[in-house]
């Protein structure tokens, strides 16, 4: 791996301070590198399907749910 003198600098200076090796470190940030990426292709496959405009169909139920519910709730009370 190649990496740049301040970026390693940095890394060593860090496995020091907590006593592990750079290797570790590497490990560490290639591990939570990949689960944020992850993370971020499920946020965009859970808004992708969010983004789903709803059909005619899914439309005109939802209104008859709504009225219905309406009609429950006054009842109600």
């Amino acid at each position: 791996i190649s990496i740049d003198e301040p970026l390693f600098e940095q890394v060593d200076n860090l496995a020091h301070e907590l006593n592990t090796s750079r290797s570790r470190i590497f490990a560490l940030a290639v591990t939570e590198f990949i689960q944020r990426h992850k993370n971020q292709k499920l946020l965009e496959a859970i808004n992708a399907a969010y983004d789903d405009v709803p059909e005619v169909k899914e439309e005109s139920l939802k209104s008859m749910m709504r009225s219905k519910h309406l009609k429950m709730v006054k009842g109600q009370w």
